[in-house]
């Protein structure tokens, strides 16, 4: 092991010189490739690499604490910005700089204030929602929002842009590669990271390694990182999305307006949804329970929305996986999972953008306050320390939207009780209070009262209609060939 001493060392040259520059790299986060002669290459391409020693948490660092970062989305770049900010080395290693992620891409508005979003960014504010029911009910919803109030939307790749050019602006090394695996024994030892370099636009990837501290997996659903880790197996969802450029006049229509459309139709246990972005609408569904029929689900959800895309072209089809809940196990020694890595999707909703950006930032907030600003060694307290006060701050939510997907999108009279619901203005008040502002609004007693007796009543009839024959509904595709 090597412990670097800032000492003048005199000049040297030959192979000599290249094991001296490998040596530099762990502290430097840099791979070297040394070559010791032309048929030393030629007889092998591999990398060689010294390892950093073994430091105690709490130990005084003649270096700045250095974390990679795996995954370049909200939850990734969030991280990033925040540990360069804090005098972190910080590594922000991501493969796709223009990905598309099939994404609602809707945020609170309080995620545009904390997280200090340029209005640029945001396409449409929208301040009008349509739930449309099985049967092709619709109630409006957003009308306890103020003139100030409304939801933004975004496209991915114009969001993770910004937000990583902003980590990069704060000191983070921006790395366009692709992790393959992590080397961890586990404890006090460093952590080897081996990936595919693409930089400079390179079309086939160059293998490279480097040495970290600790790292911050932010790679989504299939995160590379929670394998690597052993963090277990969780259900996953697949979203599927069409942008769709339809014309002015109906892009007019959904100007400041997104619809959720439920039923059996779109999917059995999700939603579809129709979001307006810059220059098209996002047509999109999921689900768990029946992924095979996506496309089926997809096609539901086109044929509900038709006659208000009518005439539209569809530029990109997306589809990727959406975790359904927390992993088993977000955190291992020095390393931790952040954003969709570790599950953070809720249910119900759907939402994970801004919960992803709020878990990044705050596993990276806990490591510089732990390593008091990147000058000491820090491990699983202080990741700890992140895992318990995200689940102090967010576990009610998940919790409650657990429970109401599982009772209001079991079957179609479920979710005619479920749009009736949010017909009633302190339903809609209370959700969107909470959804903007991210906290718990404490209801009034009375009126939580009337609430609770609407709502059995509305699910009695709905068990009864599920019981019985119900409602006699015919959707999309089959509803236009049996009306032709």
């Amino acid at each position: 092991s090597l412990q670097h001493t800032g000492k003048p060392c005199r000049p040297v040259s030959g192979s000599r010189a290249s094991v001296l520059q490998a040596a530099a790299a762990p502290f430097s986060g840099q791979s070297v490739s040394v070559g010791v002669s032309a048929g030393a290459r030629k007889a092998s391409s591999r990398q060689v690499n010294v390892r950093t020693m073994a430091i105690k948490d709490g130990e005084t660092m003649t270096r700045p604490l250095r974390v990679a970062v795996i995954g370049g989305g909200p939850s990734g770049a969030c991280a990033a910005d925040t540990l360069a900010k804090g005098g972190v080395e910080a590594f922000l290693i991501e493969r796709k700089m223009d990905n598309c992620k099939p994404c609602g891409g809707a945020i609170p508005i309080c995620m545009v204030e904390e997280f200090d979003l340029p209005m640029e960014i945001i396409d449409r504010k929208v301040t009008k929602m349509k739930m449309i029911s099985p049967s092709n009910h619709v109630v409006d919803v957003g009308k306890t929002l103020s003139d100030r109030e409304w939801i933004g939307m975004c496209r991915r790749e114009v969001m993770d842009d910004f937000l990583r050019k902003r980590a990069a602006s704060s000191g983070a090394k921006v790395i366009n590669g692709l992790m393959m695996k992590m080397d961890y024994a586990g404890g006090d030892a460093p952590i080897t990271i081996h990936y595919n370099s693409y930089e400079d636009g390179a079309k086939v990837g160059v293998p490279k390694s480097m040495e970290v501290d600790l790292v911050i997996g932010a790679d989504g659903a299939n995160s590379r990182v929670a394998k690597d880790m052993g963090a277990g197996d969780y259900d996953f969802a697949i979203a599927f999305q069409e942008r769709i450029r339809i014309p002015e006049d109906k892009m007019e229509y959904y100007k400041d307006l997104a619809e959720m459309y439920v039923g059996d139709d779109v999917s059995p246990d999700f939603y579809g949804w129709v979001f307006p972005k810059y220059d098209h609408v996002a047509v999109g569904t999921g689900t768990v329970v029946n992924k095979t029929a996506i496309k089926q689900y997809q096609q539901g959800t086109r044929d509900r929305a038709q006659v208000k895309t009518a005439g539209g072209t569809i530029i990109r089809v997306e589809a990727h996986p959406i975790p359904e809940h927390p992993r088993p196990r977000r955190i291992k020694d020095r390393v931790a999972l952040v954003g969709d890595a570790a599950g953070y999707v809720t249910k119900c909703s759907g939402e994970g953008i801004y919960f992803a950006a709020k878990s990044g930032r705050m596993a990276a907030e806990a490591i510089v306050e732990y390593s008091q600003g990147g000058k000491k060694m820090v491990g699983a307290p202080a990741l700890n320390t992140y895992l318990d006060q995200f689940d102090r701050k967010y576990w009610a939510t998940y919790k409650v939207l657990d429970i109401l997907q599982k009772v209001f999108y079991r079957s179609n009279p479920a979710r005619e009780a479920f749009v009736e619901l949010c017909d009633d203005e302190y339903v809609q008040k209370m959700t969107f209070d909470s959804y903007l502002y991210k906290t718990v609004v404490p209801g009034n007693p009375i009126d939580d009262i009337k609430l609770l007796i609407r709502t059995v009543g509305t699910l009695v009839r709905a068990n009864a209609l599920r019981i019985g024959k119900g409602p006699a509904v015919t959707f999309g595709a089959e509803a236009k060939v049996i009306s032709a």
